[in-house]
């Protein structure tokens, strides 16, 4: 049987496109492996978002060809369909290039691989959808898309260049899609697109229309919204979200930058008192909203003021969360030509500066939680205290920041695991170390990947929280008929 590995790179949408790959190989009866020195054919599913994305995914095809000579390599993700024809030509390393316009095509590209080297694109056209038996999440959670494309044209993104305009997926498929992954026991799912805003502007219904429609979905689950352009925001998303306990508080909203002029640059609608009331409103709304945002430094024009105008918004808005990268100038977008360049020192410098910031009012909002009973959705299980630092050394927190250390050492007999609460992202957000007795028969059994337990928050340790394990809460179904590749 032919088989296949998938190096993953980049972004949760990227990542549902190689789940989806997954599924419609599995289907025509290809096999998945976790080891890549066994497969046939190895798929490098890129990210070609900013410059340094690119070349983490090229250097991965160099090491890959390196390391395993014999397998063919096809390049998929957005920098394939960004530069199709271009590293098809410039690099002999690759067999394939495949763009992702449209997906279910996969099994009939591989074939032409197998006889001689092949690149393909397609229009971008609808939304591609299908099966995806394996996720690439831990397990009980799970990304669905529900829009692709964007037509903001923030003059410093190439999103559009790369997956074309909006366009929203069918509400009946999402809906059924939702139902499916429910009815396997997953408990989180995470709703993503480039603007979920804009979902429906092309079909004529709306984002607040689709989450009742989802909270009504029979099940035992939540739903996280997230990516919210900050412009596109309206009222009726907030009585949504109010509207069922299902519906996270969570609001990821990616404000870019604070200044006025630098706003309208990046070609966006908003200011900083717009996006400071917008702040205010959700918060008078919902008292217990998290809120998660992504800053951009050293866009061109930004001045030492204007960096200041940014910083000072952090303070002010105090996000639960944030993360900022320095400006990546990208190719055919408006902001490419601009000038008022800003050196790549500075805009790191800058970039840093709002992470210290956002380290310590992290540090702070994550104190409320201290004493509190929480529930925590429980990834991996780890073997002692060194291991869990290690895990907790792997996830993504504040855009650079440094995890906490573990408070106390390790005790005898005790377990340790890593998990997110309701308030934490995956991947993007920090995590909670759970401890418990390997004594106690009941928490070894409840605390396991899936499983949704009650604990206690001992403490807040930068960017993470520590708790013991109280009881269980939710236990995943073990007839889930899912895989999970973490």
């Amino acid at each position: 049987m032919t088989k296949f590995f998938i190096d993953q790179h980049g972004c949760a949408k990227n990542q549902t496109d190689g789940e989806l790959i997954a599924g419609f190989l599995l289907k025509k009866g290809y096999e998945l492996t976790l080891n890549a020195d066994e497969a046939d054919f190895i798929f490098v599913n890129s990210c070609g978002f900013i410059e340094s994305a690119k070349k983490e995914s090229i250097d991965a095809i160099y090491d890959i060809k390196k390391a395993y000579p014999t397998a063919k390599i096809i390049l998929t993700g957005c920098l394939a369909e960004r530069y199709a024809n271009q590293l098809f030509d410039a690099m002999p390393e690759l067999d394939g290039v495949f763009g992702n316009g449209d997906l279910s095509k996969i099994a009939d590209f591989m074939d032409s691989v197998s006889k001689e080297r092949a690149v393909e694109t397609f229009a971008q056209k609808g939304v591609c959808g299908g099966e995806r038996p394996v996720l690439f999440n831990f397990k009980g959670s799970a990304f669905v898309k529900i829009t692709e494309g964007c037509s903001n044209h923030c003059s410093f993104c190439a999103i559009p260049l790369i997956r074309g305009e909006l366009r929203s997926r069918n509400e009946d498929v999402i809906l059924k899609e939702i139902k499916s992954l429910a009815q396997d026991g997953i408990y989180e799912i995470n709703l993503i697109g480039q603007d979920l805003a804009a979902y429906g502007t092309d079909t004529g219904t709306s984002l607040s229309v689709l989450l009742k429609k989802i909270a009504e979905i029979p099940g035992d689950f939540i739903v996280r919204p997230l990516y919210i352009h900050p412009d596109h925001f309206t009222d009726d998303i907030i009585e949504a979200i109010k509207s069922s306990p299902r519906l996270l508080p969570y609001f990821d909203i990616p404000f870019q930058s604070a200044d006025d002029k630098i706003i309208v640059a990046m070609n966006r609608t908003g200011s900083y008192s717009q996006y400071a009331s917008l702040v205010q409103k959700i918060r008078a709304e919902l008292p217990n909203s998290v809120l998660r945002t992504t800053f951009l430094t050293g866009f061109p024009g930004e001045t030492a003021d204007a960096a200041e105008n940014t910083a000072r918004f952090l303070q002010e808005i105090r996000p639960d969360w944030s993360g900022c990268f320095p400006y990546s100038r990208e190719e055919d977008t408006p902001a490419y030509s601009f000038k008022g360049r800003v050196s790549a020192k500075t805009a790191r410098q800058r970039a840093d500066r709002l992470e210290e910031l956002q380290r310590g009012i992290t540090a702070q909002r994550l104190q409320s939680y201290v004493g509190a009973e929480i529930s925590v959705l429980v990834e991996e299980i780890v073997a002692g205290g060194s291991s869990a630092q290690n895990a907790l050394a792997t996830q993504n927190d504040l855009g650079g920041g440094e995890p906490g250390e573990l408070v106390d050492s390790e005790v005898n007999n005790e377990g340790l695991a890593i998990g997110r609460a309701w308030f934490q992202a995956p991947e993007v957000d920090g995590s909670v170390v759970i401890r418990f007795d390997l004594d106690d028969s009941n928490a070894v059994e409840a605390v396991k990947p899936g499983n949704v337990v009650s604990v206690k928050v001992l403490a807040s340790t930068g960017v993470d929280l520590d708790s013991r394990f109280i009881k269980i809460f939710r236990k995943m179904p073990e007839n889930s008929e899912r895989k999970f590749i973490s």
